[in-house]
C-alpha cells in the first residue's frame, strides 16, 4: 500500500506516492527521476548513494525514504545555480578529480558537508571525511587537490 510523503529535496517540497520500506535512493532515482544521486553497493559502504540530510552526509541506500520527511535534503542536482556549478563541482572539473564519474556525486556533497562544518580542514581532515566514499579510479590524490583548492579559496 502507498502512502503519501512530503519531501524537501533542494528547496522545493515534493509529495510522493511510496511504500513505507523504499530507501531514499529508490525514491529519488526511481519515483522522482533525480539520476545524480548513485546506486552501487546498496550496503552503505561505497558512499555513491551519498546525499545530505540536514547537512549531513548519509548513505540513501541505508535511509528509508519516510524517515526524511519533513527535513532538507540535498542531492548533487541542487548545487549549480543560475548554470553555474557549485566551486567543489568545478574544482573537481579543473583538477581532473573525475575519471568515470560514478563516485563524484556523493564525493562532492561529503566534501559539501565538510566545508560547511569546517572551511579550512586539514589535509588528514579532508580524507577522514571522505574516507566512506570509494573512488576506483583516481587514488583520491585529485580529489584532495580538489577539495584543497575550495577551502584555501574560501579562506
Amino acid at each position: 500500500m502507498k502512502q503519501l510523503i512530503q519531501l524537501k529535496i533542494n528547496g522545493q517540497v515534493r509529495d510522493v506516492a511510496i511504500d513505507t520500506n523504499d530507501t531514499l535512493l529508490e525514491v529519488l532515482r526511481e519515483n522522482l527521476g533525480m539520476t545524480g544521486t548513485k546506486e552501487a553497493c546498496d550496503l552503505g559502504e561505497c558512499g555513491a548513494c551519498t546525499v545530505l540530510l540536514d547537512g549531513r552526509p548519509v548513505h540513501s541506500c541505508l535511509t528509508l525514504a519516510i524517515r526524511a520527511q519533513g527535513r532538507e535534503i540535498e542531492t548533487i542536482e541542487g548545487l549549480a545555480q543560475n548554470d553555474n556549478l557549485h566551486p567543489l563541482q568545478q574544482s573537481f572539473v579543473d583538477r581532473g578529480a573525475i575519471q568515470c564519474g560514478y563516485c563524484t556525486p556523493g564525493m562532492i556533497l561529503t566534501s559539501k558537508a565538510l566545508l560547511d562544518g569546517n572551511p579550512s580542514p586539514t589535509e588528514h581532515e579532508i580524507r577522514r571525511a571522505i574516507s566512506g566514499n570509494i573512488c576506483r579510479c583516481t587514488g583520491y590524490v585529485k580529489i584532495v587537490e580538489a577539495i584543497k583548492a575550495v577551502a584555501e579559496k574560501e579562506a
